[in-house]
C-alpha cells in the first residue's frame, strides 16, 4: 500500500499535551530508539485533541528531535500530517509533525 500524506487543519482543534515527549522505540525487547532518516531521534507526544464541538480524542504525534513542551501545556503542532496504515488486515492512522511547538500563552504587548 502506497503512504500518501494527509495534511490536519489544526486552526479549530484545542491541542493539548497530556504524557510528556519520549523517544519512540523500534523494540522494547532490546531498548532501540527509532531515528529518521537524518539519525535525528524520534520523539512520541500523547495529547489531547478537541474539536470545536467539544469532542476529545487521544492520539500519538511522532516528531525529530526532542519537543520544548511538556505535560499539561497546549500544543502549536507545524506540519501536521496522518499516514493511513494497515497490517495484517488492521489500520489506522499515524500522525506526525515537523515540529511540536508550545503555544504562546503570553499576550502580544504593542
Amino acid at each position: 500500500m502506497r503512504t500518501i500524506p494527509i495534511p490536519v487543519d489544526t486552526s479549530k482543534l484545542v491541542i493539548t499535551c497530556v504524557k510528556a515527549p519520549k523517544p519512540r522505540l523500534l523494540n522494547k525487547d532490546t531498548g532501540e530508539i527509532k531515528t529518521d532518516k537524518n539519525g535525528n531521534t524520534v520523539y512520541e507526544v500523547t495529547v489531547s485533541v478537541e474539536d470545536e464541538f467539544g469532542r476529545i480524542e487521544l492520539v500519538k504525534i511522532g516528531t525529530s528531535g526532542e519537543p520544548p513542551i511538556s505535560a499539561g501545556q497546549q500544543v502549536n503542532p507545524t506540519g501536521l500530517v496522518g499516514y493511513v496504515w494497515e497490517i495484517a488486515g488492521r489500520w489506522g492512522i499515524s500522525y506526525r509533525a515537523a515540529a511540536l511547538l508550545p503555544v504562546d500563552t503570553e499576550p502580544l504587548r504593542v
